[in-house]
């Protein structure tokens, strides 16, 4: 006797979508608000940012490292990605560069992964690393 399937119901997203994922995060940044930034990350995301060694495991960690971020006034604009879909998830992969208050340029590696959760779009881990090697070497 076969067991009975459990049909998994999967939330729509095209990858115009995702990149609006990126952008509704990338604004949040604007507002230089902690609090809006983590609206954006599930409840049990992992966060690796750019510009610390420390993993953010709770919403507090990450609104700690904002707080911090967003003194520096950052802007981001995606350099190149590459974007997957799956049945309630979605990942974006790629380059992206940070700029500054001060003008500097951080250019950094990307993964967002994203959850469909509570009927809405998530970040489910963030990971950020400046670049090992200045571009062009």
């Amino acid at each position: 006797m076969a067991t009975p399937s459990l049909a998994q119901e999967c939330a729509p997203i095209t990858q115009a979508e995702v990149e609006q994922l990126f952008d509704r995060w990338n604004a949040s940044l604007a507002t230089l608000s902690p609090e809006n930034v983590i609206e954006n990350y599930a409840a049990d995301a992992v966060l690796l940012p750019t510009l610390s060694n420390t993993p953010r495991l709770t919403q507090d960690e990450r609104k700690g490292y904002f707080v911090d971020f967003l003194k520096k006034e950052p802007k981001g604009a995606i350099d190149s990605r590459t974007i997957k879909l799956s049945c309630n998830s979605a990942i974006d992969t790629g380059n992206y560069t940070f700029t500054l208050t001060d003008g500097s340029k951080v250019p950094a590696r990307y993964t967002f992964t994203y959850e469909f959760k509570d009927g809405k779009w998530l970040i489910s881990s963030h990971h950020s690393s400046a670049m090992p090697e200045k571009l062009g070497s």
